[in-house]
């Protein structure tokens, strides 16, 4: 399986991004699928997870300006982030769980990640 995330970039604070990730396997839409990020000198962190009913779970600080969807005929996953911040930045990494998989926070629960894509927000 192939995972790759894309959208990422430098931009300024309070603005938005919209990251992809497109994944290489069929049935893309009946596993779950999850965004984790990592800051320098910081552990990996859960974004945001969808399980295959489109069921949605955030990181405990997050929820309100991150919102995760896919789009199953395109296998495609999609991270929109809005009003970005300076502690925004961070590689954001796509990953891929189980078949039929319940909504996870740990990156234990994903088998397949994809490379990641760099958001850096400027103050």
């Amino acid at each position: 399986v192939q995972l790759q995330a894309s959208g990422g970039g430098l931009v300024q604070t309070g603005a938005s991004l919209r990251l992809s990730c497109s994944a290489s396997r069929r049935a893309f839409s009946s596993y779950l699928m999850g965004w984790f990020r990592q800051a320098p000198g910081k552990e990996r962190e859960f974004v945001a997870a969808i399980d295959w009913r489109g069921k949605t779970d955030y990181g405990d600080s997050l929820k309100g300006r991150f919102t995760i969807s896919k789009d199953n005929a395109g296998n495609t996953m999609h991270l929109q982030i809005n009003t970005l911040e300076p502690d925004d930045t961070a590689v954001y990494y796509c990953a891929m769980g189980r078949l039929w998989g319940e909504l996870d926070r740990g990156a234990n629960g994903y088998t397949y990640w994809g490379r990641g894509t760099q958001v850096t927000v400027s103050s």
